[in-house]
């Protein structure tokens, strides 16, 4: 029963992780669609390959949401299915409305509902969440934001006397290059997520001895979240692409820079960021050079009011789930 239950737990993690893929693919690919740099269908090729090899650049992230969200010796198979079962739930719910929400905030939320419902609050590392997911999970963004607006303003100001044509021209290439590292930067820090989880319930198991990635979950993991993406989330590439603001190349291109930069940075120092929130932030405040009002305002209502709502929204399904499900 109990290797059944984890052989569910693999299973469903991996389905996560594809979901993480699909619903996420706007983060890499939404501006160098929106400005026809690449077409939808090679731009989802183009990320998905990315994502791959982004995986492979390290597991600090993984180790974070394996040991440093809730207590492991808490934590059964029971309760890591419920946070992925409601993680897979919010995600669905906020795909179908084209709202890009965070997986990693969904999937973390999903974690400390479940063992609170088993365990109570002392089993949450409030400390490790804190600072780990809660202030990256207000700065971050806002440090997105503001690295999008310099980034934009530098560029204006480098091509001041350029031909908008001759400025276009170059920018659609050196958006593959700025495209290609959002995508690989989302490698790195989301699909580690599903790596921590996957060796959470091994650990749980006790088929490993201490917390390490196997280098089977990296791989398992990297390339379902490749193929995941390569599915794309059309819905809300339309969103993130051109709801917010209509792109062109060079926006694009600030964008993708400002917010693969905050990424990596997280990535290297174990921070699991939303990259949903870092790139739509970044976008805005690419955006925002060209006045107030070329934002609109009531799309970056709905996002910035799902992301509020993901955590505890999560952590009350999972709660609810882990309840009733006979686990």
């Amino acid at each position: 029963m109990v290797l059944t239950l984890l052989i569910c737990v693999v299973v469903t993690a991996l389905v996560f992780e594809y979901i993480n893929g699909f619903h996420d693919s706007a983060n890499a690919i939404a501006t160098v669609v929106s400005t026809k740099v690449l077409t939808a269908r090679a731009a989802v090729v183009y990320a998905g390959i990315f994502n791959i090899a982004g995986a492979f650049l390290g597991t600090h992230v993984a180790s974070t949401i394996g040991k440093g969200i809730v207590a492991t010796d808490s934590v059964t198979q029971g309760v890591i299915l419920c946070a992925l079962l409601s993680a897979i739930i919010w995600n669905l719910i906020t795909w179908y409305y084209g709202i890009p929400s965070s997986s990693s905030h969904a999937l973390i939320g999903g974690l400390m509902g479940a063992s609170i419902s088993k365990a109570g609050y002392h089993v949450v590392h409030f400390d490790g969440v804190t600072r780990k997911v809660l202030l990256p999970m207000v700065t971050s963004p806002l440090i997105g934001f503001a690295i999008g607006f310099f980034c934009m303003i530098v560029i204006l100001w480098l091509c001041t006397r350029a031909r908008p044509n001759t400025v276009n021209k170059y920018f659609r290439k050196l958006q593959l290059v700025s495209s290609g590292i959002m995508a690989l930067s989302h490698g790195s820090n989301d699909a580690q997520k599903t790596m921590g989880i996957i060796t959470l319930a091994l650990v749980t198991y006790h088929t490993l001895p201490s917390f390490h990635v196997p280098y089977w979950v990296i791989l398992g993991c990297a390339v379902t979240m490749g193929l995941g993406t390569m599915a794309g989330g059309w819905r809300i590439i339309r969103t993130m692409g051109s709801k917010m603001i209509k792109l062109k190349p060079v926006h694009g291109f600030a964008a993708e820079t400002a917010a693969a930069a905050v990424i990596l940075s997280a990535s290297h120092f174990g921070i699991p960021v939303s990259t949903t929130h870092i790139i739509s932030t970044s976008i805005m405040g690419v955006g925002s050079t060209r006045g107030i009002h070329a934002l609109k305002w009531g799309i970056v209502g709905n996002i910035v009011m799902a992301w509020i709502l993901t955590i505890p929204v999560c952590m009350m399904i999972a709660a609810f789930l882990y309840w009733v499900l006979p686990v």
